[in-house]
């Protein structure tokens, strides 16, 4: 039977594609952000996963204002690298596992999860940056991704309860997926940032960190946690944490923490970074 092992979580910092994809790393601005990825690169090396169930959030680039879907799952065998504006980033498209995110689908609809089924979606900078910052500049992604997008861009996103709770349906339906797998479940957004407005370039280390130590041994009392507290305090785009919540209901209700760290800012937005492994339930 297929297994998830752990869970990744990540900031997915649009500039942060940029100055990988621009031989930026080593400047001293950057330098500082890409030291604190340097473990999960050694890390994923060792663990191997078969498939990646990566949650993000889409930036208007597959779906617009006139059509977003709360829970969407990409069901294709292939995903390519989004066109933003200035060109598609130079890295590889990204392979699916339509078996596997076709047996999710079904799990997860009958557990009254509704989910839109994408049979052709190209990915952008919420699903590429992550795998950047864990995989480096490869050829090929070592591994099969099948991508989750959530909406967090327009009122209103799911609550924090109900990702937690489509986390635990999930993990239900990858552990009942019968080819034995190794699967690696990812939370990417946030931290605490908000973009345009009065209070643009806001960043809460103190909410921010407060987030990073409740999820990964109090993720149930998190859950509860309302939308206006994540846009009082950690601005609009903070509400994207509630991603991270799905990856944290994916995993046992025991984890290890092999992995944390924080970083303000890259660019205008705090970095958070965490790496969750199972403990035997």
């Amino acid at each position: 039977m297929a297994k998830i092992t752990a869970g990744v979580a990540t900031s997915h910092v649009p500039a942060i594609g940029a100055a990988i994809d621009l031989s930026k790393t080593e400047q001293p601005y950057w330098q500082p952000v890409f030291k604190g990825y340097e473990y999960v690169k050694a890390w994923i090396k060792e663990q191997k996963p078969d498939v990646i169930f990566l949650v993000y959030n889409d930036h208007a680039t597959a779906f617009d204002m006139n059509m977003i879907p709360t829970f969407a799952i990409g069901c294709a065998p292939e995903f390519k690298p989004a066109d933003e504006g200035w060109g598609a980033r130079p890295v590889p498209t990204v392979k699916g596992h339509p078996q596997l995110a076709a047996h999710i689908t079904q799990s997860l609809i009958q557990d009254n999860f509704d989910l839109t089924i994408i049979n052709k979606m190209d990915v952008d900078h919420g699903l590429t940056v992550p795998l950047s910052l864990v995989f480096g500049q490869v050829e090929e992604w070592p591994c099969l991704i099948i991508p989750f997008a959530v909406n967090v861009v327009l009122y209103p996103p799911p609550s924090g309860q109900r990702c937690y709770d489509l986390g635990k349906a999930l993990r239900k339906a990858i552990e009942s997926f019968p080819e034995d797998l190794k699967v690696q479940v990812w939370g990417t957004g946030g931290m605490s940032h908000q973009l345009q407005g009065a209070r643009a370039g806001l960043i809460n280390k103190a909410f921010d960190n407060d987030f990073l130590d409740r999820i990964i041994d109090k993720a149930d009392e998190l859950a509860q946690v309302p939308h206006i507290n994540y846009v009082r305090e950690a601005g609009s785009e903070g509400i994207e944490l509630v991603m991270w919540l799905i990856m944290r209901g994916a995993l046992n209700d025991e984890v290890e923490l092999k992995h944390r760290f924080y970083h303000v800012p890259a660019s205008n937005t705090a970095v958070g970074h965490l790496v969750l492994e199972n403990k035997p339930s």
